[in-house]
């Protein structure tokens, strides 16, 4: 528990050098792509790279990459040089979370301290569209490096990312 009225500590995290945050401000505008494909490309360089499936309600990294899992384990999956980790491990085929926010910090927490990723460059984290309880635990205890948002160039999904830009800044989330 953190401190009435003041926000969770971060989490230390000494294996990984970078841990980076891929956002949107809605949904379908190709940030778990984006994701993938960048973990792949710092892969490619020679980079240690995990990627963390952090879209709770709707895991698409597995999916992307091919991977099923038979039980939840600790341990990443790896696949094409990436050690992955998705809510999509966890949960059975076709099965949706059904999660409030203190659950969702719980596992989004559990993701980064509980799994063995061992010594990483790089930290990818898919985080779900918007500005929910998943970037906002994320944004308070991870230490992020750096995020990125993906926007298509649509009027609505500009003004969408621009105004999760602006919730960011409000509660001083980093990304």
């Amino acid at each position: 528990m953190h401190p009435p009225g003041g926000a969770p500590p971060h989490i230390a995290l000494p294996n990984i050098k970078h841990v980076v945050a891929v956002a949107s401000g809605k949904g379908g505008v190709g940030k778990s792509t984006v994701s993938t494909n960048l973990a792949l490309a710092l892969h490619m360089l020679g980079r240690r790279v995990g990627l963390m499936d952090a879209d709770i309600y709707g895991p698409s990294i597995p999916h992307m990459l091919g991977l099923k899992v038979e039980a939840a384990t600790p341990e990443p999956v790896e696949k094409f040089g990436l050690k992955v980790m998705s809510m999509g491990f966890v949960l059975g085929p076709g099965q949706a979370a059904v999660l409030r926010g203190p659950m969702i910090h719980k596992y989004l927490t559990a993701f980064l301290t509980q799994v063995h990723w061992g010594e990483l460059d790089y930290l990818l984290i898919d985080l779900p569209p918007g500005t929910g309880d998943a970037q906002l635990s994320l944004s308070q205890t991870a230490p992020l490096s750096g995020a990125l948002t993906v926007v298509t160039p649509q009027e609505v999904a500009t003004t969408v990312a621009a105004a999760a830009w602006r919730c960011s800044a409000k509660f001083a989330c980093r990304f």
